[in-house]
């Protein structure tokens, strides 16, 4: 038998998403240096970094990555940080996510294949190139 969750803590971890979701990059390390998980998810499975990708927010995105937060952690429906992004367009987070060591193969679909069903031939370059120039 499961205990009901502490309405303060749910209210918080809601308060930490939302940050997320705005980019709000100085609120949310400070909330993680403080304790909360790097990899916080929601109900859906959604974390702290696809959040802030998927909306657009490379700063917060590589401060979580910073800290810990896991490039790769997939939300309930198999998708990653950098899949949601290139869906997005978004270069920078898509930039900041491999140069905090996402795989661009990861999840389904995967970035690569986001790219190319959506025919993001661009992002599609930029998750085959090597990272790092390595």
């Amino acid at each position: 038998m499961s205990e009901a969750p502490d309405p303060e803590v749910v209210e918080l971890a809601s308060k930490v998403f939302d940050m997320a979701r705005r980019g709000d990059t100085g609120a949310l390390a400070a909330y993680v240096d403080a304790g909360v998980p790097a990899n916080l998810t929601n109900d859906k499975g959604d974390s702290l970094v696809m959040l802030a990708a998927y909306h657009g927010h490379a700063g917060a995105v590589t401060a979580l990555l910073a800290r810990g937060a896991d490039a790769d952690r997939v939300n309930d429906r198999g998708q990653t940080p950098l899949a949601g992004a290139v869906f997005k367009g978004e270069d920078e987070v898509v930039r900041a996510l491999l140069d905090g060591g996402a795989d661009p193969e990861a999840g389904t679909p995967s970035a690569v294949d986001t790219a190319r069903m959506f025919g993001k031939t661009d992002l599609l370059e930029l998750v085959r190139r090597p990272v790092n120039g390595s």
